[in-house]
């Protein structure tokens, strides 16, 4: 792999203690001669048109910011995209901008790093829309190829990434004003303290436009960080709580990632017997899986969990390094991100021969069960909590019939007992957009305690974990793990199962598969 900026060839070499920081660049060397300038930008033909259109998006994006707009008049807003992480020395890992920064431009894939979206205050009812803001893009645009960011900057340059939009391409694209990101300081320094204008940031997006933003308050005499800090929190909660309910744009992206994700498990059964046959054949069904959301999307959307026979316990298993055998269950948890950057969340237990045994297909059952009494209370007024709850009813009751209960069902589910948790320990349902755990800076009130909208988008996913090593249940229980985990639109009276077109039932798994592999 290629290095980023070089120093150049034939420069002296200081004699002086080298710093630790710039010693990732002594690999090679560019040459910095006028010759070698005058020749790397000369002699090159146009550049094609990249022939960019209004996103699809634009319009819904263009909503999103009016409804934040409307709740912090008179503040300058700050949501950056964030900057290329380090993956090691001088190598970075793919760029995927911060979900708010996608959510407000309608930018996805790996576009667009250190970009920031700012929403100026104006005056009341004369911003975009008729809002109380106008929004400008701070990007970096394509450069001239007579400059030496054409052929020498390793993030930027055209040479190493390709050609850049240029302002005005941003700007059709997204419907929004684009300005050099060399603006970006004096634009957000503007009026800001005596002036009577606040600056929000997004938290956690950028720490290099965090330690901006900390330096211009302190510029103008705002530094009390308490007070900051609450009106930082208000802004990263509101575009949080933003997602809860999903557009008709998203719920398409949704239904896509989900259909996608249906897709890549066809493929991982398609390779389960490759995959019994190695001797790491959960990573044979990660990376099948993987290579799938690479190609017909942007990525996955979260590590995939491919867990065979007793890993299956463990709820977040990752290491994907086992082996796949015959008779035992592997529980897949995986999701493909598409290009917008929306991600679905599905979770199916298979079972490695097509076929599930006696024990096996109890477990399956219950959970199923206990996934129907979810989704029986997915409507418009219910809580959130009241999936959770619906789901633990069932679970409780059959571990109690198969005698593994300590106590009665009834008491293990008053708050004082919870004893039935030692089998399930996580919760049911997350909402799910754009992060697989979205909308995760949201109040408890609008998130746990919160009423079901038409346009939430959650997970429902119980599951019943028996380790290998678990005293405290039949041996024939023992290394089995199961989880089924569907996403979930809910409806003006009802609900939608996205990812109902992926079996859900123990006879409608075995058949599918037995479909699939022909």
């Amino acid at each position: 792999m290629s290095t980023e900026q070089v120093p150049a060839e034939g420069a002296s070499h200081p004699t002086a203690e080298q710093a630790i920081t710039d010693r990732v660049n002594n690999r090679s060397e560019r040459p910095s001669s006028d010759a070698f300038k005058a020749f790397m930008t000369s002699g090159w033909a146009p550049r094609p048109d990249l022939g960019v259109a209004p996103l699809a998006v634009a319009p819904y994006s263009a909503a999103r910011r009016r409804a934040l707009s409307g709740s912090f008049p008179g503040a300058r807003l700050v949501v950056p995209a964030g900057g290329l992480k380090v993956r090691s020395n001088d190598c970075d890992y793919r760029f995927r901008p911060h979900s708010a920064f996608a959510h407000l431009t309608g930018l996805g894939t790996d576009r667009e790093p250190d970009a920031v979206l700012v929403l100026h205050p104006v005056a009341a009812g004369t911003g975009d829309d008729g809002g109380d803001h106008h929004a400008v893009l701070y990007v970096r645009p394509l450069a001239s190829r007579d400059t030496e960011e054409f052929y020498a900057d390793a993030r930027y340059g055209e040479f190493w990434v390709g050609a850049r939009p240029t302002l005005d391409d941003v700007s059709v694209e997204t419907g929004v004003e684009a300005r050099h990101v060399d603006e970006l300081r004096d634009a957000l320094a503007k009026d800001v303290g005596e002036g009577g204008v606040s600056l929000l940031l997004v938290e956690g997006a950028d720490e290099d436009i965090a330690a901006l933003v900390d330096a211009i308050r302190a510029e103008a005499g705002l530094s009390d960080a308490a007070q900051t800090a609450t009106s930082d929190d208000a802004l990263t909660e509101a575009v949080s709580e933003l997602r809860l309910v999903k557009d008709a744009h998203e719920i398409e992206q949704m239904q896509l990632a989900v259909d996608t994700t249906i897709a890549g498990f066809a493929e991982i059964v398609r390779n389960l017997r490759r995959a019994s046959g190695h001797r790491r054949g959960e990573r044979v069904i990660e990376t099948t899986f993987d290579a799938h959301a690479r190609l017909e999307g942007n990525a996955v959307g979260y590590e995939t969990i491919a867990a065979a026979g007793a890993h299956a316990t463990t709820l977040h298993y990752t290491t994907n390094d086992g082996a796949v055998r015959q008779g035992e269950l592997v529980l897949v948890d995986a999701g493909v991100e598409v290009d917008s950057l929306y991600t679905a969340d599905v979770t199916r237990t298979l079972p490695v021969d097509g076929e599930f045994g006696e024990v096996q297909r109890r477990v399956y059952q219950a959970v199923l069960d206990a996934a129907d009494a979810a989704f029986a209370v997915a409507r418009p007024g219910s809580r959130f909590r009241d999936l959770h709850a619906a789901a633990m009813e069932v679970l409780a009751a059959r571990l109690e019939e198969w005698g593994m209960l300590p106590v009665p069902a009834a008491e293990s589910l008053s708050p004082e007992g919870q004893q039935h948790r030692r089998w399930m320990v996580h919760g049911t349902s997350h909402h799910l957009g754009m992060d697989v755990h979205d909308c995760a800076q949201a109040r408890r009130e609008m998130y746990m305690d919160g009423v079901l909208e038409p346009g939430m988008v959650f997970t429902i996913e119980p599951g019943l974990y028996f380790k290998a090593d678990d005293t405290t249940v039949p041996e024939e229980y023992r290394g089995i793990g199961v989880r089924i985990e569907d996403d979930v639109l809910v409806t003006e009276d009802g609900n939608v199962n996205l990812s109902a077109a992926l079996p859900r039932t123990p006879d409608g798994l075995e058949e599918w598969m037995r479909s699939v592999r022909g």
